[in-house]
């Protein structure tokens, strides 16, 4: 398939499209992770804040710092209730602008298969981390078919079409996880499933909101119609809906956190 770029402009798509999962999914990561009050984070690759929101929520943190290469994105980050404590700027994952030991804990929520070099973006989390500090990641299993949008994709490659897929999917597998944080000279290393569901109203619903997809959207509305129709029956074949007609699915992201010997 197409890797080339995936960009993420639209904030108010995204969120509809996968901010909501990745508020699921980023749920169960902060309880896992447990962390303690009044700490310095940084999101990394923070798009419009959907994770930033969970962190100044649920984590009573004394500063917060949102870091994204799409200023789409940012815009509407900046409209959320966590903006009065977040500051939300323009930045690249792989060089970071900020000194080292500046943070506590250095998180990516759904980021780690669009960096170009998912070591050298680790790199950069661990150099602004203190020493003790944590540093993570969760991200939906690409290879292990747990992305949300999987019964799309399948039923593309059942009619031979391509869209653009993340560079680097391959990094979003647990061992491949686990090589990258153990190289990075990370101690205590834990990894963990996270599995959640989310139901729509119908399947048109669920549709609708794939369609907002950045990188699946564009390329199925460019579809004739009688193939767009096919792909649609095919995928809600595999859909099977509930006796009111809605739609549940599940999505399965890998996670991974560490800490900085001291």
């Amino acid at each position: 398939m197409s890797e080339q770029t995936i960009r993420f402009d639209d904030g108010a798509a995204y969120e509809q499209m996968m901010g909501i999962w990745s508020r699921l999914a980023g749920s169960i990561f902060l309880d896992w992770l447990a962390p303690p009050k009044a700490l310095r984070w940084i999101d990394v690759g923070c798009g419009n804040g959907a994770f930033t929101e969970l962190l100044v929520e649920r984590c009573a943190p004394v500063e917060v710092q949102g870091i994204d290469p799409s200023e789409g994105q940012l815009a509407f980050a900046r409209t959320r209730p966590s903006a009065r404590l977040a500051e939300f700027r323009l930045g690249d994952a792989m060089s970071l602008p900020f000194p080292a030991d500046w943070f506590d804990a250095a998180i990516m929520a759904l980021v780690l298969v669009f960096v170009p070099e998912p070591a050298k973006g680790l790199a950069e989390m661990v150099r602004v981390v203190r020493p003790g500090g944590i540093v993570a990641t969760y991200m939906w299993d690409m290879p292990g078919g747990g992305f949300p949008l999987e019964p799309l994709l399948i039923g593309m490659r059942a009619m031979g079409l391509n869209a653009p897929r993340p560079p680097q999917r391959e990094a979003s597998r647990r061992d491949a996880m686990l090589d990258l944080w153990r190289g990075s000279g990370l101690e205590d290393i834990e990894t963990r499933e996270i599995t959640v569901h989310r139901t729509f109203a119908d399947f048109d619903d669920w549709w609708r909101t794939s369609l907002k997809s950045p990188s699946l959207g564009p390329t199925i509305s460019a579809l004739s119609a009688a193939d767009a129709d096919t792909l649609k029956s095919g995928v809600r074949a595999r859909l099977p809906a509930d006796s009111d007609g809605r739609i549940t699915y599940e999505a399965r992201a890998n996670a991974i956190k560490g800490r900085l010997p001291t």
